[in-house]
């Protein structure tokens, strides 16, 4: 009798040794999987065209990304992001937004990254904000001396990124190539970017972007052709399951230098003399309890010389939003343009104020 329980026993416990290592095996072999976000939008301007004397008004897709993720043995993954979207001539194009490796390490808190990665701020700070489908933070948005905008949130480069204490600091690191996703690199020069931002108070969201938050940004690296392109970020959030608020101060400091032409190439943009330039930015999300309603505002202004008067575009947004699915989230807006240097001419008046309907569902 015992020997039959010892034998019951052995079954048993092999059993339970095969089981194990199935369930160990299935939770580190290979998965891939594959997902669609896109943003459409309705705008409407709210100010008569003088050449045709109407409200001009245009249905649209801004952005499509088809997100394909791998995640493999050994903490090793991989991401490859194709980008649909609209260029100047009004088509709709096809780029590459991010393709890169990953490697975490067993029970790191670190994550190496190499390829098409994030750059440190405009992730971060989209993630805070929760309305890209809006459009474009101010940093993205405004442009530079140089005629780009301030920062990209893609860049062809190598990093680092990662969290200590369930995420009470967050942090990433690079070295990029600097001339922005849609761009190749030109010349020897690697853009050095940094950010860090630490929790101070705690809230009921906990994720990387929750509580009461401290967040600093350092970009620093030359153009191509030589220069300066130095960008710092200071910002402080709070962001909770009700409400968010974040206030943001940038200062960006860039010269082109000139370089005489090269045989066989385009002539090379003119010189850019030493500009600083300031951008702030304030916004608010409240998420109105009990409901799938949020109430959205933001404030962005952009001096593009601070040595200079009368040197200064505006922009004010305001909305609601209705998440109508999980998958579905629809928000209407007014966005206010405001531009002090210059005269208004009349295709950049007629667009000051437009009125949007955006839709963004993901899959």
């Amino acid at each position: 009798m015992r020997s039959v329980v010892r034998r019951a026993a052995l079954v048993w416990l092999v059993g339970i040794v095969v089981l194990l290592r199935t369930a160990q095996a299935q939770t580190q072999a290979p998965t891939m999987t594959a997902g669609v976000l896109v943003y459409s939008q309705y705008g409407i301007q709210l100010r008569t065209d003088s050449v045709t004397n109407r409200h001009l008004s245009a249905f649209d897709i801004t952005r499509a990304y088809i997100n394909v993720v791998g995640k493999f043995t050994d903490g090793v993954g991989v991401r490859v992001t194709p980008d649909i979207y609209r260029v100047a001539d009004g088509s709709l194009a096809f780029r590459l937004k991010y393709a890169y490796a990953t490697w975490t390490p067993e029970k790191s808190p670190i994550t190496a990254k190499f390829g098409l990665i994030h750059t440190p701020w405009l992730d971060w700070e989209e993630a805070l904000w929760d309305y890209r489908m809006q459009g474009s933070m101010a940093m993205e948005r405004f442009r530079s001396a140089a005629g780009a905008g301030y920062l990209s949130s893609a860049d062809f480069g190598a990093g680092v990124d990662g969290k200590f204490g369930y995420d009470k600091v967050n942090f990433q690191i690079g070295a990029y190539n600097g001339e922005f996703y849609s761009k190749p690199e030109g010349d020897s020069y690697k853009d050095i970017e940094a950010r860090a931002s630490v929790r101070v108070l705690e809230t009921d969201d906990h994720s990387r972007v929750g509580g009461l938050r401290v967040t600093g940004y350092a970009g620093i690296g030359s153009p191509t052709g030589g220069g300066r392109r130095n960008r710092y970020i200071g910002m402080v959030s709070y962001k909770s399951k009700l409400l968010t608020l974040a206030g943001e101060y940038g200062r960006a400091r860039d010269r082109l230098d000139n370089l005489p032409p090269v045989t066989g190439t385009p002539t090379p943009p003119a010189p850019v003399p030493l500009t600083d330039s300031d951008v702030f930015s304030f916004f608010g999300v409240l998420n109105v309890p009990g409901k799938k309603v949020g109430i959205i505002g933001r404030y962005d202004l952009q001096k593009p010389d601070v040595n200079l008067a009368d040197n200064k575009q505006e922009r004010l947004i305001a909305g609601v939003s209705y998440q109508l699915t999980p998958q579905v989230r629809v928000l209407g807006d007014i966005d206010n343009f405001w531009n002090q240097a210059g005269v208004y001419t009349n295709a950049v008046n007629s667009t000051r104020t437009t009125g949007f309907i955006h839709m963004q569902f993901a899959f």
